[in-house]
């Protein structure tokens, strides 16, 4: 089951405890709002996504009112959550993430697999996109993305923004490109430790499991996204940015730091000298 469709489905629930709650069947509710009857069955069940007006009519029949923002904030979640692959390896969707972090005051990320974007190295970065490309099948723009994303970068040294980056350990021995790549971006890590306006943690493979979590990106504490396989979900319920920051202070709790990251960013990187 696809996350959009598991958000549909949480959202059906959602209007379907407020219908019972106001004792209305699905049947009245359909009738009071002049709807076909069905419409009410399918939004219950997550099999079409309200409209905003929709949420209006269903919060004021079933006397909620003071459910309506938090409703049609979560309606907007699920449509503008989701972004096509090929729009977000694209040079306009470097673009427009650029314009995101400038725009932002502090940014932190976690990631299990890969070093994040505004800490790789152009030759890493390009072997990243280029792979994307490819098994999606997009445009093959990979020049004007790779500079994008090198542009991006510029914002690690403008204006008085923060930075936090957590990455498992397992981050430093993914295989991106070759060995060669994988040196180049193991020493500019080590040089990236040193930074006083970045903090950098390693979360070592032998940690304690503490939370389940995907890669993600925050913004301050009013976006998120996490990528998948086939979209990029975008998070702006506080709710759940709400879960994201809890995670992220569970994880960097437990990430190694200072000189004990250095330590283990060189481990890796005589593993690969060698």
């Amino acid at each position: 089951m696809s996350s959009v469709q598991q958000a549909r489905e949480t959202l059906g629930a959602r209007l379907r405890e407020l219908r019972k709650q106001s004792g209305l069947t699905g049947l009245e509710l359909a009738r009071l709002a002049g709807w076909d009857n069905s419409k009410v069955s399918r939004y219950e069940h997550g099999k079409q996504t309200p409209t905003e007006q929709d949420i209006h009519t269903w919060c004021a029949l079933t006397d909620a009112p003071l459910q309506v923002g938090d409703l049609i904030a979560t309606v907007r979640n699920v449509e503008a959550a989701w972004l096509e692959w090929k729009r977000i390896q694209s040079h306009n969707a470097q673009k427009k993430t650029g314009q995101l972090e400038t725009e932002s005051k502090l940014i932190r990320g976690y990631d299990p697999d890969l070093v994040p974007g505004l800490l790789q190295t152009q030759d890493y970065a390009t072997e990243i996109l280029r792979e994307c490309i490819q098994f999606i099948g997009g445009p093959d723009d990979l020049a004007a993305a790779v500079s994008a994303r090198m542009e991006r970068q510029q914002v690690l040294r403008k204006g008085a923004k923060r930075f936090h980056f957590l990455l498992a350990e397992q981050a430093l021995y993914t295989t991106v490109g070759s060995d060669g790549i994988m040196v180049g971006q193991l020493e500019h890590l080590v040089a990236q430790v040193r930074s006083s306006r970045l903090a950098l943690g390693i979360i070592p493979r032998t940690a304690r499991f503490r939370v389940p979590v995907t890669n993600f990106l925050m913004y301050d504490i009013r976006q998120v996204q996490v990528e998948t396989v086939s979209a990029e979900l975008t998070v702006t319920q506080p709710r759940e940015v709400a879960l994201y920051e809890r995670a992220f202070q569970i994880l960097a709790k437990h990430a190694a730091k200072g000189e004990a990251a250095r330590v283990l960013i060189q481990r890796a990187l005589e593993t690969r000298a060698s």
